[in-house]
């Protein structure tokens, strides 16, 4: 971790410590894209009037309505428009310009909430997690930190890190999840037994309120100097004071009995903790604590002042296995009794799905069989000197003497983190279920004592039982949150009607417990309604005080915690799916038998916001933009859209869509392993893309790059002429206006001799006869005609492992870039001869393994989608990229004696392939470079952004170096000495970068280096 110098650097940390790349970058693409598109009616006044008003971004067109229609939820709203707001004043114009227009406004974070609390219908969206998210100063000493709203959580922990301390609420989605949103739902997660929720840390606010004034909310000592200046003013903060002051005085006794004594309540409105006894004896009124949990029905928070906590040294997990969820719930209050940080429960229903989803199952596998609910402890440093004390304990507790038939123990912080990375994708897992019927939020976080747990779900299994349908049980079992999900059926209206009566007859059950409806996800459209049986009629006319107060014509949010008696909230209303809800299946080119169609696998994005992450591979695009519509989520939406006639559905076949929602989508595959949900979003574009080419036809560009193997055959036999073309004065500069080629990038050199041709005259050294392995090679383009060094080295390591290799020359392009551009009946045609040769290959005993790991997966996965049948699935289980089939085969430990060869020296770092990262086959090449005596540091990096012929256009020159900015971070804090990458396009956008004469190694020539030296 860099340490922070100055308070200056501390002031602006979103350049240091934020892995989005270089803020230049993005800031110019963002500039230079632009945003022309006509506003929407009614709203092109107010669109107007904003644009005046703020100096940030304003957008109203219809693809903005739909791509902040929805957020983590059941729920669907078109706001009138967005608003990007670059500072304080931008906020406060933007809500004056809403007030006189007689709208609605609501801010809005990673829209990662489950309640609905982001989406309203006609709305003025403000996003605040674009421009304001800044780290404006941390304070180690008063372990006090102040952000602005829109900072993401994990960013947050990771920069204040390096003085020991995190801000202590941990949601499930903070990877994602602003802190501003957190503040607006007072969140919490698996370690609330511990921390409990943000109210606890939340100090002090500087809000916005519904006429743009702007107050600075912290504790104030009732009836002090301070309190009678506020109160003494004709204004609306003065009327906020003295209501909220007389609300809490009058309801004393009331609020007493009616809020639940529990570690985790976030329904309602926070009057049993705005008025406090503080550390220094006085009794104070703090409105911070109300506004925590408000969901910006109260005010607009526009900077935080947080309060940090220490981070233990080391933690531990046990796992503890029931064959029974009943009795894991029974042994939840027991476990409080051994003092962990965090008590986690999951049901068979959890690790089922994770063992079917091709992210997940490896997480899964050390589940044993039989494993009907898990309960997970984690034990810390801070509450416990030795670690495996506490774990031996409770070993003998519930393995010994207890219901618990065997126990998962985690020391090592790898293994911690993939049994939380099991917990944590519980939520998006479930929502990937076949069919239309899922296990939907809307009762899903109700909380009971833990003490209470076990006949409380005993009692809802019996309500579930009522309505015919099941759930899945999970999360945070210690705190008396479990997020139980009945499974719906949305388009159709008996499941619409259930969710009604499920909802009402289980807050009759939390009700009778005193407990809460929303022990962690708040209200939103989801529960605002219930929060009147809950409170009763006394506080909820004084929650409509509350309101008034702060927004007198109910403009802030409405509908949310509380409504007016003239416009109730229904959990029902504005869902994203209804009865009336339709969509299309398009005739499709690729199969999609495996996601249930196309339709299906667009309507799996749930809205999660995953995809918004920063680490992992998914996804490059918004990583590099921060442009909602560059999100899976985003191009998901603006899919579903086009297929259930929001939009109509030939949308998708213009010009705009293509350009704005999937030309910017490299097909990184990232999200097909780490959506939670898997929506491949790179398929689903290269369908449409195939489409759009069939209606349209296809440019000069788009056939030169899918035809790219003919015109590198023609650049090698020019060699070495074809290489000074380029260098030529104007040469960049007619080719940029002509095809569309970047002027700034560098272009491929071409080889006289192709690693065919230098084969063909070499032949191979390992015969036929004698050999135990036959490997056909086979000759990607870039391999063949720019970069054969690296299928040399493949080639000459394979033969020294005693491997026949033969190099073909009947074989077609892989069509990776036929595929990629979306010329699926090239691609298909491609693919066709490919699986002939191969098969009659295998069949005579050979492997095919290829050194370029785009067409390495090409074979392996997407030829499945292309040829669908046996024999492509055959072809594909022996097909190798040139690591993997080194690493599969054991063939190192051979060359090496299963030692480690001497004489190597020097550190790596290496960046892996997404496509290979995204079919799980990235590890082969870590393994080997460690085995051949390399020390090697795994560059947590997603794609470098240069994705084939991507990076070459000029129209996304800018964005793919924003997201190669975030490569080059990480790759400037390796230890590594050297940079390793088995992609070309990887290899060729860091050497762009370090204007090199030469691209960085493929891994292949590193290993064959280590040996020769040996």
């Amino acid at each position: 971790m860099r340490e922070v110098d100055s308070i200056e650097e501390i002031a602006q940390p979103s350049t240091l410590e934020k892995p989005r790349g270089d803020l230049s970058e993005f800031e110019r693409f963002r500039e230079e894209r632009g945003h022309e598109h006509p506003d929407a009616e009614p709203y092109v006044s107010l669109a107007e009037d904003l644009r005046a008003a703020v100096s940030g971004e304003v957008r109203f067109d219809e693809y903005t309505q739909v791509l902040y229609a929805t957020d983590g939820s059941i729920y669907q709203a078109r706001p009138a428009g967005a608003v990007f707001p670059r500072d304080v004043e931008d906020v406060r114009a933007a809500v004056r310009v809403a007030d006189e227009h007689d709208v609605p406004i609501i801010a809005r974070g990673a829209g990662s909430s489950l309640a609905g609390q982001a989406v309203g219908p006609g709305c003025v969206v403000l996003d605040m997690s674009t421009y304001m998210d800044d780290i404006l100063e941390i304070r180690p000493e008063d372990r006090r930190a102040r952000v602005q709203p829109g900072v993401v959580q994990d960013h947050f922990d990771q920069f204040a890190s390096q003085w020991g301390l995190k801000f202590a609420p941990d949601p499930a989605s903070s990877n994602r999840a602003t802190i501003g949103g957190g503040i607006g739902n007072n969140s919490t997660g698996a370690h609330s037994v511990r921390y409990g929720i943000t109210d606890a840390y939340t100090e002090e606010l500087k809000v916005v309120l519904a006429d743009g004034s702007l107050i600075h909310t912290r504790e104030v000592v009732l009836d002090g100097e301070e309190y009678e200046e506020i109160v003494s003013k004709d204004d609306r903060e003065a009327a906020i004071y003295e209501t909220v002051r007389a609300l809490v005085e009058e309801h004393e006794d009331e609020i007493e009995e009616r809020y639940p004594d529990l570690k985790r309540n976030v329904s309602g409105y926070n009057l049993d903790r705005v008025i406090y006894e503080n550390d220094d004896g006085d009794r104070v009124i703090n409105l911070s604590k109300l506004l925590v949990g408000s969901e910006s029905s109260l005010g607009i928070v526009v900077e935080a002042e947080i309060s940090l906590v220490t981070l233990p040294e080391e933690t531990s997990l046990a796992l503890y296995c029931f064959d029974d969820l009943i009795d894991a719930l029974r042994a939840v209050p027991e476990a409080l009794e051994f003092d962990p940080s965090a008590v986690e429960l999951m049901d068979d229903e959890v690790f089922r799905l994770a063992r079917d989803n091709e992210e997940y199952a490896q997480y899964e596998e050390p589940i044993p069989d039989g494993t009907e609910a898990a309960l997970m402890l984690e034990f810390d440093s801070e509450l416990h000197e030795d670690l495996r004390e506490p774990i031996g304990r409770t070993n003998a507790h519930f393995v010994d003497e207890g219901d618990a038939f065997d126990v998962l123990e985690a020391y090592d912080e790898d293994e911690q983190a993939r049994l939380w990375k099991l917990r944590k994708a519980a939520i998006p897992l479930l929502m990937s279920l076949e069919g239309d019927p899922k296990p939907y939020p809307f009762i899903e976080d109700a909380t009971v004592p833990p003490e209470e747990l076990a006949e409380y779900v005993q009692e809802f299994m019996d309500v579930l039982e009522d309505h015919d349908t099941s759930a899945a049980y999970f999360a945070h079992a210690g705190s008396g949150t479990l997020h139980i999900r009945p499974i719906l059926n949305l388009k159709e209206d008996e499941g619409i009607q259930k969710l009604r009566s499920i909802a009402d007859d289980v807050t009759d059950l939390v009700f009778e417990r005193h407990g809460s409806f929303s022990g962690e996800h708040g209200d939103g459209l989801a529960r605002t309604q219930f929060n009147r049986k809950m409170y009763g009629e006394t506080l909820w006319e004084a929650f409509k005080e509350v309101k008034r107060a702060f927004d007198p014509d109910w403009r802030m949010n409405p509908g949310k915690v509380v409504y007016e008696e003239d416009d109730p909230t229904d959990i029902r209303e504005n869902l994203r799916y209804g009865a009336d809800y339709q969509s299309i299946e398009p005739q499709t080119k690729l199969d999609f038998s495996d996601e249930g169609g196309f339709s299906h696998l667009v309507e799996l994005c749930n809205g999660c916001g995953t995809c918004r992450q920063t680490d992992d591979v998914m996804c490059p695009t918004y990583r590099g933009s921060k442009e909602e519509i560059e999100s899976t989520r985003g191009r998901a939406n603006m899919l579903r859209a086009a297929i259930s006639g929001e939009i109509p559905t030939e949308e998708m076949y213009s010009k705009r869509f293509q350009e704005e929602v999937l030309d910017l989508c490299v097909g990184c595959k990232g999200c097909k392993s780490d959506c939670p949900t898997g929506v491949d979003l790179a398929k689903l574009k290269v369908e449409v893309k195939h489409g759009y080419h069939e209606r349209e036809g296809t440019d000069l560009r788009t056939r030169l790059f899918a035809n790219i193997d003919r015109l590198s055959w023609l650049g090698s036999k020019l060699a070495p002429l074809s290489n000074l073309g380029p260098k030529l004065p104007g040469a960049r500069t007619v080719m940029e206006k002509t095809v569309g080629i970047a002027s700034d990038r560098k272009l491929p050199r071409f080889q006289r001799e192709s690693l065919q041709e230098w084969y063909a005259a070499r032949g191979p050294r390992v015969s036929e006869a004698e050999a135990d392995r036959k490997v056909l090679l086979f000759p990607d383009t870039f391999t063949n005609y720019s970069y054969p060094r690296a299928g040399k080295a493949a080639v000459q390591l394979l033969e020294t492992a005693g491997v026949h290799v033969k190099i073909p020359d009947e074989c077609a392009p892989s069509g990776r870039a036929a595929y990629s551009v979306g010329l699926l009946d090239l691609a298909e045609e491609r693919a066709r001869t490919n699986v002939e040769v191969f098969s009659r290959h295998i069949d005579d005993g050979w492997e095919v393994v290829a050194v370029e790991p785009s067409d390495a997966v090409v074979f392996q996965d997407e030829y499945r989608d292309l040829l669908p049948g046996e024999t492509t699935d055959r072809v594909a289980a022996h097909i190798y990229g040139v690591m993997e089939y080194l690493d599969t085969h054991r063939l190192i430990d051979e060359l090496t004696d299963g030692g480690r060869p001497s004489g190597v020296e020097g550190s790596l770092a290496y960046h892996g392939h997404c496509h290979q990262k995204a079919t799980a086959k990235d590890h082969h090449a870590v393994g080997v470079l460690r085995r051949v005596g390399y020390g090697v540091d795994p560059l947590e990096s997603g794609c470098c952004g240069m994705a084939g012929s991507f990076g070459y256009e000029a129209e996304h020159y800018d964005l793919s170096r924003s997201i190669g900015s975030i490569l080059f971070e990480k790759i400037d804090r390796s230890d590594g000495e050297e940079v390793v990458a088995p992609g070309a396009s990887c290899r060729s956008q860091i050497g762009d970068r370090e204007e090199r004469s030469d691209n960085p190694p493929h891994p292949i020539e590193k290993v064959a280096e280590a040996l020769s030296s040996s």
